[in-house]
Parts: structure tokens; C-alpha cells; sequence
């Protein structure tokens, strides 16, 4: 059978060379795009043969380590060969590279091989950053870091293409998560989303939340640095709440194009987001946000909550898109933000350009792309300029702090503009913020 498929596979390496050839017709060309002959590949000539060998395990496995080398080897080959379709490639070997991490014993080879895994999805994600499948593939992966596969889950769901299926998945995790999350005040976070996702009762939700909130501060103080990743997990799930984690709540049917908003009379869009700032599960997911934003303005001088902020505004900015907006940003922080900005403001003019004319992108402008509340964000061609492997992974540099503050005062400006200084204000003479009228 190992041999039979590897002629498959063989016959499919040399169709796809000759049909992708430079001198090939246009009708020739559009052969496996029109036939969807990758996806037919993988279907027929990999993954049907390795789930056999998976339920038979664990006869199977030396039978299944051969295969999957074999078939890694062969996506290997296509990725460097037919490049015409990279994406897929990057995500087949992702693929293989789960079922080998799966079938390992030893821990050291099953994190090398989840490693391998995760660099293949985080490769397909930067070419396709609004496909939630990817996410929801890489939060698989984190199954033993709750809080970074509930953002990961979080991201498939909130994605300009949501994943379905990962709400399921989701409801999985929630199971086992917070028993296995090391740190208790996640535990607590965690436990608060699942009510919320759930649809429990949201006055428990709001007691976890409580709790969270009342431990954040001491949390973020032991973090230090790393809080900067912890927050951006934090943010993008306490987000995704507030969208209901990917249902067709009317924020995200309202943020879903920018036609919508032509489309529907803002009076609709009045009522459909007062009728949303009613509801308890919202109220909810609100309160946690806010209150989590509020948390991280008290640390004033500390940079390792900027992440999170940063991200907070950007979805800041986003409602201030939205006529009628105010009903949800309403309980905002804002004189905390007001106090935080201040005292940025002391070092760098809030007043300027958003993206420097050369693409220097944040660690966390890798996450921001895709989402449905994020998507006009960045300007066109801002992550261009980069080295596709190494995109997901940028590194904090000496000059990233000081770029993190210059961008998060110059988006509290922007959304000071857009929203003619109703949420918060710049005194251009004064060089002072205050909250808005």
C-alpha cells in the first residue's frame, strides 16, 4: 500500500510540474486549480492512507513513520517545485508534521515536531492572515498553554473568514483548560469565558470576572516582560466576547464590509446596537474587557502592558468607524486612558503620521492582521518588506518600546479625530489629552 501510494503521489509531483510548466497553455494551467487537484492529492493520496494507519496503531507505526516521511519529503519537493501553490503546500506539511508530532512518545520529539507543526501554520497564516482554519490549527497545538490556545481559538472564530468548526473545538477545551492552566488567575479568565461562551448565567460570569480583575495587577507585576504576550492573549479573547466568538452577533455583521455600513441606514445600525447594548452576555463580555484595559492604564509607565493597549485601541478605532458607536464604548476607561496618554506624551508628539513611509511592523501587528474588527488597520504593503519566514515571529528590539508608544498615541489621535472628540480629546495648543465631551 506504502508503494501504491507513493506512485500516486509521483504521478501527481510530475502532473503538477508539467500542467505548472512556463510554457504551458493557459487551458493547462488552470487544470489543477479547476479540478482542485492539491486538495484531491491530500484527500486521496495522503490523508485517507495515514487514517488508516492511525486506527491501527500502534501495529502501525513503523508503517506510519515511513509514510510520513515519505509524503513530507513529497510537499517538500511540490513547496520548492510548484510554487504557484505555496499556501497549501505550507499547510499540508503542517499537517504531516502534526500527525508525526502525534504519534510520538518521547516529550522532547513531540515538542520538536509540534514546533515544526506551528512554524508551517504560522508560515501559512502570514500569507493568509484572515483564514481562521489556520488558528484554529495552531491552537490545537497549544493544548498545553490554555491561555494561548483560548486566544488562538479566539482569533479562528473573530477572523474576516471565521472558522465554524473551531466553536466546537472551543466548547472542548473548556472541559479540560482550566484544570490544566498552571496559573490560577487565568483559571479564573478562563472560567469566565466559558460561562460567557456557554450562554451560563452571566451575573457568574461577571463574579469570575471579578476575581480576575481583583488578581490582574499582581499578575501583570510577576509576568514583567512576559505580560507582553500574556496581554495580547488576554485582549484578543476579551474581544472576541464582545463579538459573541464568532456568531452572527450584529457587531460583526456590521464590521463584516465596509459596503454594510452604506448598505444599512445608520438608524438601523442605531437600534441593532442599542438593542445589543441590552444584553446581559454583552453587558458581560463589556465589563471584562474594560475592566481588563483598566488594569493594564494603572501600570502608567509600565511597558510591558503597552501590547495590550495598543490592541485595545485598535479596536477602539474600529467602533469609531460604526455610527452610533458611543452605546458600546460608552463604559470605556477613557479617564484612565486620558491619564496614560499624558504621561506619554511627556517624550514623543502624539501628533503625526500612524505608520512610518518605511514597514516596521510590532510584534503584535502579526496578530492584528485578519480579524474582522482589525482588517483596514494597516496600511497596503505594510508587512511587504518582510521575510515571510520570519514574520510571525519578530523580535523585541531596543527601538520596538519606543515605536509601541509613539503608535498608541498616535491612534488615540486618530480616534479623537473620528470621533470629533466625543470618547477623548488633544489639546493641539496644550499638548494635554482630556476625556471627551
Amino acid at each position: 500500500l506504502i508503494a501504491l501510494h507513493r506512485t500516486l503521489l509521483h504521478e501527481h509531483h510530475d502532473f503538477f510540474l508539467a500542467s505548472q510548466h512556463p510554457y504551458a497553455s493557459p487551458a493547462l494551467r488552470r487544470l489543477a486549480s479547476t479540478y482542485n487537484m492539491p486538495v484531491r492529492m491530500w484527500q486521496h493520496g495522503i490523508y485517507s492512507f495515514l487514517e488508516i494507519l492511525r486506527r491501527r496503531l500502534p501495529e502501525s507505526l513503523d508503517y506510519m513513520l515511513t509514510f510520513i516521511y515519505l509524503a513530507y519529503q513529497m510537499m517538500s519537493l511540490l513547496y520548492e517545485t510548484v510554487p504557484t501553490f505555496k499556501e497549501i503546500w505550507i499547510e499540508f506539511l503542517g499537517d504531516l508534521a502534526r500527525y508525526r508530532m502525534a504519534i510520538e512518545d518521547e516529550d522532547i520529539h513531540h515538542k520538536i515536531w509540534n514546533r515544526v507543526a506551528a512554524l508551517w501554520y504560522c508560515q501559512a497564516a502570514d500569507l493568509n492572515p484572515c483564514s481562521g482554519r489556520l488558528y484554529h490549527h495552531l491552537a490545537i497545538l497549544a493544548r498545553k498553554y490554555p491561555l494561548q490556545q483560548i486566544h488562538y481559538f479566539s482569533r479562528s472564530l473573530t477572523s474576516v473568514t471565521r472558522f465554524a468548526a473551531a466553536r466546537k473545538s472551543t466548547m472542548t477545551m473548556f472541559t479540560g483548560s482550566v484544570s490544566e492552566c498552571s496559573t490560577a488567575v487565568y483559571a479564573t479568565f478562563i472560567t469566565a469565558h466559558k460561562i460567557l461562551f456557554e450562554k451560563g448565567v452571566a451575573a457568574t460570569s461577571r463574579e469570575c470576572s471579578r476575581t480576575f480583575i481583583k488578581e490582574l495587577d499582581d499578575q501583570i507585576g510577576r509576568a514583567a516582560a512576559q505580560w507582553k504576550d500574556q496581554g495580547v492573549f488576554v485582549a484578543f479573547t476579551n474581544i472576541a466576547s464582545v463579538f459573541d466568538y464568532g456568531s452572527d452577533s450584529p457587531l460583526r455583521l456590521i464590521c463584516k464590509s465596509h459596503s454594510i455600513l452604506r448598505a444599512v441606514g445608520s438608524d438601523d445600525i442605531s437600534s441593532q446596537l442599542f438593542e445589543l447594548s441590552q444584553d446581559d452576555y454583552f453587558l458581560s463580555a463589556r465589563y471584562l474587557a474594560f475592566s481588563t484595559l483598566s488594569v493594564a492604564l494603572q501600570r502608567v509607565g509600565d511597558t510591558n502592558v503597552l501590547p495590550h493597549i495598543h490592541i485595545m485601541l485598535v479596536f477602539f478605532a474600529a467602533l469609531s468607524t460604526i455610527p452610533s458607536a458611543s452605546v458600546i464604548a460608552t463604559e470605556a476607561p477613557w479617564e484612565k486612558l486620558v491619564s496614560f496618554l499624558n504621561t506619554l506624551s511627556h517624550s514623543i508628539r502624539a501628533k503625526g503620521d500612524l505608520f512610518s513611509d518605511e514597514p516596521s511592523p510590532l510584534p503584535e501587528d502579526y496578530y492584528l492582521r485578519g480579524q474582522i474588527w482589525s482588517q483596514w488597520y494597516f496600511p497596503e504593503g505594510w508587512f511587504r518588506e518582510c521575510d515571510k519566514e520570519e514574520r510571525s515571529f519578530a523580535l523585541e528590539l531596543s527601538s520596538t518600546t519606543e515605536e509601541r508608544k509613539k503608535r498608541v498615541l498616535r491612534l488615540s489621535h486618530r480616534i479623537a479625530s473620528m470621533t470629533s472628540n466625543c470618547w477623548i480629546s488633544y489639546g493641539e495648543s496644550s499638548c494635554l489629552w482630556s476625556v471627551g465631551s
